[in-house]
């Protein structure tokens, strides 16, 4: 007897057509399970031949072989159990093919027969819909999150006699529960934030602009403060965008957690001892790290130098193409990686440089405290801006500070703006624009050109930062309502620089 049925494996944020075939044949009784498949779907038979027996079926003792096609797509996790299952029931006569035909099937089996979730159920149900498949027979504990995806009729089942019950015939219908919107998540208010107007304008220009943002100051300066506070001043995620981190979420099984669709940028803040696999991503499976769980957010790293120097290097090809390609033994993937990356450093080894009644570090001492970081990671930093000490008198002030909502609208309307601008590019914000149109969308005047060429020359520029100082110029610009970049956004924009932070003499 044969059977087939329809399954997916996860490939990156999409997922891939799986044909499960089951074929039971005279022969010495064996159960091989072939497909290119990881030890964790192979040792499903097991689970399989248990769960199967608790339900009172038992194997017959003939040659049960398994394949998990197309061969050339590597197939891991436990979700491979439930369609496995229902294959060999189906290859036994006790389930009619033709009753699994419309279905697509995914779910984790334990040794009693229970269904368990499984991850990256979105990305699943939402490609399989694309593919003319509207059927789906998946755990109970993920209907809620197949649910999300219009057009999905979705049969949730908590155990794997439920199931073959209803591929009997039994009526059961398809999973309906309300799709209630989740609460947004509050994040702190910029109203809490006293003083440091500087990093708060430099903060509104990097969520007008997308830019990527580092803070440099003494502790107790309010760094980590204005980072919390960040994902509070960007625009609300299209639709688009929500379905896009939604299923970057789900393959990492934290989509739950969000009791819907995810609402709000993310706000990423991993410990510097972080690996470099649990930054960009990796390990067996293949999951998503935090550049792509930041993705269309924030990725703040406070106590950059604290990082290891070659994990975090290897964030400048994800900051330059926004995606992030990791290949291992088992494959290669990819996952978008746009984000906003913010950092936050002392601005020497004790902390208190440049007030020199404080600070111990010598010359030499600061120039490797900075040496930390490599050239090419800061030439990606588009602005770039001191902390101060805070003052008594912006501790104990008792007027009412600028909101985060206030804040918010600014943003938004630059956001438009750029979305309009760049409504036939492959880009959308002042940040993405590539070198080659830098001359279009960042025109200078004369006395600019004559103004940059002095200052390229001066501090000695690299390519890649008069790109930058040109670029924040053009967010500041829109900011201010002008089509045309200004004498004063330019002037701004070079402020954010700060090229002497990172080139400390040792004389």
């Amino acid at each position: 007897m044969y059977s087939r049925i329809k399954t997916a494996a996860l490939y990156g944020i999409a997922s891939i057509p799986v044909l499960v075939e089951v074929d039971m044949s005279p022969g010495l009784p064996v159960f091989d399970m072939v497909g290119n498949i990881s030890t964790q779907v192979r040792e499903g038979k097991e689970r399989i031949r248990t769960a199967l027996h608790n339900l009172g079926i038992l194997l017959p003792a003939k040659r049960i072989t398994v394949n998990l096609s197309p061969a050339k797509i590597r197939k891991d996790g436990a979700s491979f159990d439930l369609p496995i299952a229902l294959g060999v029931l189906s290859a036994l006569g006790m389930v009619e093919e033709k009753r699994l035909e419309e279905y697509l099937v995914i779910g984790e089996l334990n040794l009693s027969g229970d269904l368990l979730p499984v991850n990256g159920v979105l990305p699943i149900v939402s490609d399989a819909i694309a593919r003319g498949i509207h059927k789906f027979i998946i755990p109970l504990s993920n209907c809620a999150e197949a649910n999300l995806i219009e057009g999905a009729s979705v049969y949730g089942f908590s155990k794997l006699e439920e199931v073959f019950v209803f591929l009997q015939g039994g009526n059961y219908e398809p999973f309906d529960a309300i799709k209630s919107m989740p609460q947004e998540k509050q994040y702190p208010d910029f109203r809490d934030v006293n003083g440091q107007l500087f990093l708060r304008r430099a903060a509104e220009i990097a969520a007008a602009g997308m830019h990527n943002l580092l803070l440099i100051g003494p502790p107790g300066a309010g760094k980590t403060m204005i980072a919390e506070r960040m994902p509070s001043i960007l625009p609300p995620l299209t639709a688009k965008e929500q379905l896009e981190i939604s299923k970057i979420y789900s393959i990492k099984g934290l989509l739950a957690e969000s009791g819907g669709l995810l609402r709000e940028r993310p706000f990423r803040n991993p410990h510097h001892t972080v690996t470099k696999a649990g930054l960009t991503g990796g390990g067996l499976s293949l999951m998503p790290g935090e550049i792509s769980l930041a993705h269309t957010g924030v990725l703040f790293l406070d106590e950059l130098t604290e990082f290891d120097k070659d994990t975090i290097e290897v964030l400048r090809e994800p900051m330059e193409e926004n995606q992030i390609h990791i290949t291992r033994q088992n494959g290669t993937v990819s996952y978008p990686s746009d984000f906003l990356l913010m950092a936050a450093m002392n601005p020497c080894n004790c902390g208190y440089y440049p007030n020199m009644q404080k600070c111990r570090c010598t010359p030499a001492m600061r120039k490797r405290y900075y040496g930390r970081l490599s050239q090419p990671l800061i030439d990606r930093i588009d602005l770039f801006v001191r902390a101060e000490p805070l003052s008594f008198d912006d501790l104990t002030q008792k007027k009412q500070n600028e909101s985060s909502d206030a804040i918010r609208k600014r943003v938004v309307a630059c956001h438009q703006r750029q979305y309009a601008r760049y409504e036939n590019e492959d880009f959308l914000h002042n940040s993405q624009i590539p070198a080659s149109r830098i001359r279009e969308f960042c025109a200078l005047s004369a006395e600019l050109e004559k103004m940059m060429e002095h200052m390229f020359e001066h501090y000695q520029f690299t390519g890649r930062t008069y790109h930058k100082i040109l670029r924040v110029a053009r967010t500041i610009a829109d900011l201010d309502g002008k089509e045309q970049i200004a004498e004063a956004h330019l002037k701004e924009a070079l402020c954010y620089r700060n090229p002497d932070e990172f080139s400390m003499e040792v004389e």
